[in-house]
């Protein structure tokens, strides 16, 4: 359908703009910048959406930095971070006919090559597009996406049955506080290796059966305690030499479920290892969407900034806190 041109008095014909915040290049948290560039185009498959709240997140700083160039193809400046957001459909392409305008919806995107979530609006192909569930704040939409469909592409992974248990490491972050609560929806028994008191309660909270702080206890010993035959499986959310040698309590019959973008286990294990994606297809969004109604699927927001302080959510990325960082855009 393509951007629609406004005019101006004098007859001149201009494409619409927006408030965004941008990278001129890679680096730190003074690159960021805020800027009206040009509305993006809107092509027959997409979906305009106008961001409310988008999630503020770890790889975004790893990104702004340089650390994805040229992983997602050639990188454009000006760039626009931001993987996940949650607001209200603006314009829909031709052949989209399952949204309409106004509806509320949250997105997956990858920020190249047409743009991210730190804007007033960003287009995203319909099928990553989904409807907000009736239950949930647009706010913790906006935080969920990627985080959400990681926890369920990693269980999925895994495939354990109800009754079989898991380690959820890394259980107070944004992947790992929602990985706990789908397990828990399927049955399966989890062991949840949080950070800090308050991630402690928070997966206390959302229903792990044992919760250990990783920096303070011997996680294999509580987890041979907890499953004297070892674990059936486990989800990593976070790298490091606590998280490898955690995996030692898995069964050399289990599995791992280690999502791409972490660092890879250097030792040696015995249980099989799997490196993935999560899917944000709509097969992904669907189910997802389903669990989200009939659960008590909450997503834990730690701070919201407004977008004018997207610089101290950055500084805040460095910083020990629970779930996730929101920006407020819209």
């Amino acid at each position: 359908m393509g951007t629609r041109v406004e005019s101006t008095a004098g007859g001149a014909s201009v494409a619409p703009q927006m408030n965004a915040v941008v990278l001129d290049r890679f680096g730190g948290v003074d690159e960021l910048s805020p800027r009206r560039i040009r509305l993006p185009e809107v092509g027959d498959d997409d979906v305009l959406i106008r961001v409310e709240f988008a999630g503020a997140a770890s790889w975004d700083a790893v990104e702004r930095e340089g650390g994805f160039d040229g992983a997602f193809g050639a990188s454009a400046f000006p760039y626009v971070l931001g993987w996940d957001a949650a607001g209200t459909v603006a314009a829909v392409g031709r052949n989209v006919n399952r949204f309409n305008v106004g509806d509320r919806v949250y997105a997956a995107t990858i920020p190249l090559p047409r743009g991210g979530f730190y804007a007033e609006y960003a287009v995203v192909e319909a099928e990553f597009v989904a409807h907000v569930p009736d239950r949930m704040p647009t706010e913790q939409a906006g935080a969920m996406p990627w985080d959400a469909l990681a926890a369920l592409s990693g269980l999925d992974l895994l495939g354990l049955r109800p009754e079989e248990t898991l380690m959820v490491f890394g259980a107070s972050g944004g992947v790992g506080h929602l990985a706990v609560q789908l397990a828990r929806h399927s049955g399966i028994r989890v062991l949840a290796v949080a950070s800090g008191d308050d991630g402690v309660a928070l997966a206390r909270r959302l229903g792990a059966d044992v919760v250990v702080d990783g920096r303070r206890v011997d996680v294999p010993a509580a987890a041979f305690e907890f499953a004297p035959g070892g674990l059936d499986g486990a989800l990593v959310t976070t790298g490091g030499q606590t998280a490898e040698r955690s995996l030692r309590a898995i069964k050399n019959s289990g599995r791992i479920a280690w999502p791409n973008g972490l660092s890879v286990p250097t030792t040696s294990l015995s249980a099989r290892v799997s490196h993935y994606d999560g899917d944000r297809s709509r097969t992904g969004t669907d189910r997802l969407n389903a669990i989200i109604e009939a659960s008590s699927f909450e997503v834990h927001i730690a701070r919201t900034f407004p977008m004018e302080r997207v610089k101290d959510a950055h500084r805040a990325l460095n910083d020990h806190y629970v779930g996730k960082l929101v920006l407020k855009v819209g």
